[in-house]
Parts: structure tokens; C-alpha cells; sequence
């Protein structure tokens, strides 16, 4: 980079450069740190094909159990992104990230279905504010017509956490299946712990909480950022009262169509290793790889969505198509039954088009909120949203026992999605599309 580039901040090759460089220095690690969380969220699926059997848990138990993390979320949701922004990222995030991989590894001493729930809640408490606490993190760095690619990049994680966690959990179970120390299950929750307890401790050293502290951006790069952020921000809803924040409807809006995406994500993630296993794979190992391919398949449509939506500036009709389509997909997968072959096509279209609405979603309360209203905002659609977390590992356990077909808790799940595609309408294109 030139010193004639860095000397005009209004040179559109400079500031791509500038976000170039921030992308490539913090998105990796933030990348990684969220693959770990959502490996520890997400591991008792996999756990799920042992588990069950060994402390006698019904689908209904295990749903309960799954969904029951969500309450300890929403509880401390919006509190712990208020500390963030106050304390900074790196203290609050490292802080979590050590907390719930203790707790996580705590649940191989589960053996009644209480001991389960208690453990899971835990854990949501433990790791209420990560998610929405990165979300505002990305907001110091990037303007809302960089964000929608920043986000692309964090939300691979979740498919990449597919990818990595598909297989070795899968090979975990199976190689310490046969252990005379602990189950195969309970191996899997200490080993998986183990990358979060590695990676909250590095953030302490690694991450920086704004550009201004940045010895790796030149004075004029700083400038530069915090100028166009700052330019960015003024236009932007800050709340003068906690009164004027509660009856902005926008977020209670957006609140109701993340409630409905987060369904679809959470009908995807508890219960995929399930399906493939219904389609007639009996191996873990198998069904780990199997797992990794839906997941595999979502990572370019994750950053070709985030780029087109940023180019056309229409988050909601692409977040609508992606969602409807992840429905689709979801929903044929247990159309098709026992079919391993048509079951993973399905589960990758959902996957796929589940994956690719969630990562444009949070472009749209980032494009009209700043500051303390950003932190409260973001939290507070992510805390109510991802009750939703409860709500569909326990819907599809309880209708799976209670119809005792397992297809219609999947279709419940894609009708929920299918709303969410329609309800997104209701947010002004003025506000989600900038």
C-alpha cells in the first residue's frame, strides 16, 4: 500500500485495502474461536447416539435437555453484551470462552435427566453474549457495506464446525466406545472442551478490541476506519431511553423472524446426525462423515450470498430466498425417509440455504443501530431468537414421540422457516437493505 493511497481517505482502493488487511488479521481467529463454541454447543447431537441409550433418555428427555441451554442464554444475553462493550471484547470474551469449556466438559458426569438439564443451562449461561458479542464487535471494525462479507466469513464457522466436529466426534465415540475409564460420550464432550479452554486463553493475547489500538494498521489506516465508521454511525438510531428502545417495533420484529430461522438452524443441528442414522447408517464413523457433507457444501453458498448481497444491496429478498429454500430442503430430506443417498442431498440444500440466511440476517439491525443501541439491540434479538433453540430440539423430541413418525417434526420445522422468509417483509427496505 502506497503512501499516496493512505493520504486520501475518500480513495475507494485504500479503504479496500484497509479492510482487506482487517479482515485477514481478526477474521481467522474470530472464525476459529466460534467454530469452538459451536462444536461445544452442538457435540451432545453426537453425543445423543450413545447417551440415549446408555442413561435410558427418551427423544423428549434429550430435546428438553438440548433446548434447555437457550433459557440460561436468553436469561444473560443482553447483560453480558452491555459488560462487552463497556469492558471490551478481549477480557469478556476470553472470560466465556474459559467458562463454558469447563462446563462443557462437566457434562460426562451426567447420569439423570435433572444432572442434564442443569449442565445445559449452565452452559447457556456460560456463553450468553459470544455470538452477539462478536456481532458487535464487527461493528468497530467494519462499516454496514463491508459487514455483510464479514459476517459471510464468521458464519462459516458454523459449517466448518460441521466439517471438523462430523468426523471426529463420530470417531471418537467409536475409538473410545470400548474404554474402561469412560464411555465413548463422554470422551467426546472432555476431548471437544479442550479447543475452547486453548482458544479463550489466546484471545487474552490475541485480540484487539477497536482499530485505534491496532499496532498492525499505519495512523492514516486507523483514521480512516474510525472516520467512515463515525460518519456511519451518526446516521444510525441511538436510543435516548431504554422507553424509546422498547417500542422501537424494528426489534421486536427482527426478533420474531430470527425466532423463526433459529427453529430451522437448531432443527438441522441437534437432530442431523439422527436423520442420517434413520436413513439407515448405523456406523458413527460413517455418520460422522456423512454429517460433514451438508456442512461442506454450505461454505461457498455462505460467502457467494453475503458478496451478492452486498453488491445489490437486498438483504431481505436474498435472506427470504435462502431461508425458503433451506426449508425446502429440510423438508424433503424427511420426505425421502430411509433413502441415505436423497437424505444428505436434501440435508445439504437445507443446510445450505439455512446457513446462508443466518449469515446475512445480522447485516440488517447492524445497518441502522450504533452504539450502547448496537450492544442492547443485537442482543436482544439474539437472546429472544434463540429461545427458539428451546423451543425446536423440543418440538421435534416431543412429536417424534408422539406420532412416533419423524418427518413431521421436520415439517413443522420448515413451515416455521417458510414464515420467517415472509416475515422478514415486514422490515422496511429503507432500514434492512443499506
Amino acid at each position: 500500500m502506497t503512501q499516496h493511497t493512505l493520504a486520501h481517505p475518500g480513495d475507494q482502493a485504500g479503504r479496500l485495502d484497509v479492510y482487506r488487511k482487517i479482515t485477514w488479521r481478526i477474521m481467522p481467529f474470530i472464525v476459529l474461536c466460534y467454530l469452538c463454541a459451536y462444536l461445544d454447543r452442538v457435540n451432545v447431537g453426537f453425543a445423543k447416539l450413545q447417551m440415549m441409550n446408555d442413561l435410558k433418555f427418551t427423544d423428549a428427555i434429550y430435546g428438553l435437555g438440548a433446548g434447555i441451554f437457550f433459557i440460561g442464554y436468553f436469561i444473560f444475553e443482553v447483560p453480558s453484551n452491555l459488560i462487552l462493550h463497556k469492558v471490551g471484547a478481549r477480557r469478556w470474551i476470553a472470560r466465556i470462552m474459559i467458562t463454558w469449556a469447563i462446563i462443557s466438559a462437566a457434562t460426562l458426569f451426567v447420569q439423570t435427566p435433572t444432572q442434564f438439564y442443569v449442565v445445559r443451562f449452565l452452559l447457556g449461561v456460560a456463553e450468553a453474549g459470544f455470538s452477539p458479542g462478536i456481532m458487535l464487535y464487527l461493528t468497530y471494525w467494519f462499516p454496514a457495506k463491508k459487514r455483510g462479507f464479514a459476517l459471510g466469513f464468521y458464519y462459516i464457522a458454523i459449517p466448518l464446525a460441521g466439517v471438523v466436529g462430523g468426523p471426529l466426534s463420530g470417531w471418537i465415540l467409536d475409538a473410545f466406545g470400548q474404554s474402561s475409564v469412560m464411555r465413548g460420550w463422554q470422551w467426546l464432550f472432555l476431548i471437544e472442551a479442550i479447543p475452547s479452554l486453548l482458544a479463550g486463553i489466546a484471545v487474552l493475547f490475541l485480540m484487539v478490541d477497536k482499530p485505534e489500538q491496532a499496532q498492525w494498521l499505519t495512523s492514516e489506516e486507523k483514521r480512516n476506519v474510525i472516520e467512515e465508521i463515525r460518519r456511519e454511525d451518526s446516521a444510525k438510531t441511538t436510543h435516548g431511553s431504554s422507553a424509546s428502545f422498547i417500542r422501537d417495533s424494528r426489534l421486536w420484529k427482527l426478533c420474531l423472524v430470527y425466532f423463526c430461522q433459529i427453529i430451522g438452524l437448531y432443527g438441522i443441528s441437534f437432530w442431523l446426525p439422527s436423520i442420517i442414522k434413520g436413513a439407515g447408517i448405523s456406523d458413527n464413523t460413517m455418520i460422522g462423515w456423512l454429517s460433514a457433507i451438508p456442512y461442506f457444501i454450505a461454505i461457498p453458498a455462505i460467502i457467494l450470498t453475503g458478496i451478492s448481497a452486498d453488491r445489490l444491496r437486498s438483504r431481505r429478498m436474498h435472506f427470504s430466498v435462502a431461508l425458503v429454500i433451506g426449508a425446502i430442503g429440510l423438508a424433503f430430506s424427511g420426505y425421502v425417509g430411509r433413502d441415505p443417498t436423497l437424505a444428505i442431498i436434501g440435508l445439504s440444500v437445507g443446510t445450505a440455504g439455512t446457513l446462508s440466511a443466518l449469515s446475512l440476517f445480522w447485516g440488517i439491525p447492524s445497518a441502522f443501530l450504533a452504539g450502547t443501541s448496537a450492544a442492547a439491540g443485537i442482543a436482544t434479538i439474539n437472546c429472544v431468537g434463540n429461545l427458539a433453540g428451546f423451543v425446536s430440539p423440543y418440538m421435534v423430541g416431543w412429536l417424534n414421540d408422539t406420532t412416533g413418525n419423524v418427518k413431521i417434526g421436520l415439517y413443522a420445522v420448515a413451515a416455521f422457516m417458510v414464515l420467517g422468509a415472509l416475515l422478514v417483509r415486514m422490515i422496511s427496505a429503507k432500514f434492512a437493505d443499506q
